[in-house]
């Protein structure tokens, strides 16, 4: 049971006044220091004791505080004639509308990020289509997860994905086309894998790849392979031109040698 005994000073001790305005001890020996709320009597012996004034300033300090005003905007309240409450109140409520605002939003983007974690494309199956083209599976890219979802890369590609707008995936989709049209180009004009055009065009490729997750060239040359051994992968590409798929392969096999890099030992990192 809480002690309101009073001493000869008229007051009760830190530690009852702590309990009768539920904050801790600590709490008022800060507001002590920084002149906010002190004691004001004192006993026979000495020690310091609040009154009932002081009691009372302390229920309004909580009071405020709980309002979310900070210390010193409650101090100007307290001590100052001047001061208009119900403006001061007016501007905290404007600044807990914005951080209100702002919570909103980081929800929202935290909402987003998990979708993308889950379904990677955050646009609905038609507007895929209008974005990929007609022959873009978007059932197929949900299911991508079931393959990468606990890799770093996807976690990369999603927390991109999570603010990327329409108009962001129909620039890189654009930007992939124009790379794959500059690919079958190549092929038709027998372009020689490991020659300088052939080496700009796998930087480029690996650039614009990059925007889904950063694409380092041991991983290019991993994809390469894939690009070249899986019946997905290598149906796509030499679905753009024939052969597609094996020359491409080898060229970033030989941009890959020119970087000092052995395709044969290339691991996905």
């Amino acid at each position: 049971m809480v002690d309101r005994e009073q001493d000869i000073g008229g007051g009760v001790t830190v530690g009852t006044a702590a309990e009768l305005v539920g904050v801790t001890v600590r709490t008022l020996h800060h507001w002590d220091e920084i002149g906010l709320a002190s004691p004001s009597a004192r006993t026979s012996a000495g020690y310091r004791q609040y009154t009932e004034a002081d009691l009372q300033r302390l229920h309004r300090i909580v009071a405020y505080r709980e309002a979310g005003l900070r210390l010193d905007a409650i101090r100007a309240v307290l001590d100052d004639t001047a001061t208009e409450i119900g403006e001061t109140l007016r501007v905290q409520r404007a600044q807990l509308a914005n951080r209100i605002r702002d919570l909103q939003q980081l929800d929202e983007r935290l909402e987003r990020m998990g979708q993308a974690h889950e379904r990677g494309i955050l646009l609905d199956d038609e507007t895929q289509s209008e974005v990929f083209g007609p022959d873009w599976d978007a059932e197929q890219s949900r299911q991508a997860r079931m393959v990468w979802g606990d890799s770093t890369q996807w976690a990369q590609f999603a927390e991109r994905s999570a603010s990327r707008t329409r108009a962001q995936w129909q620039s890189l989709s654009d930007a992939m086309a124009t790379v794959q049209f500059e690919l079958g180009d190549a092929v038709d004009r027998d372009v020689r894998p490991g020659s300088q055009e052939a080496n700009t065009l796998v930087e480029r490729h690996r650039e614009v790849f990059s925007n889904f997750f950063p694409l380092t060239r041991q991983m290019q040359v991993c994809l390469g392979g894939m690009f070249e051994s899986d019946p997905g992968f290598s149906a796509y590409y030499n679905g753009i031109r024939v052969g597609l798929a094996s020359w491409f392969r080898q060229c970033i096999d030989e941009n890959a040698r020119a970087h000092g890099i052995d395709p044969e030992t290339a691991t996905w990192q």
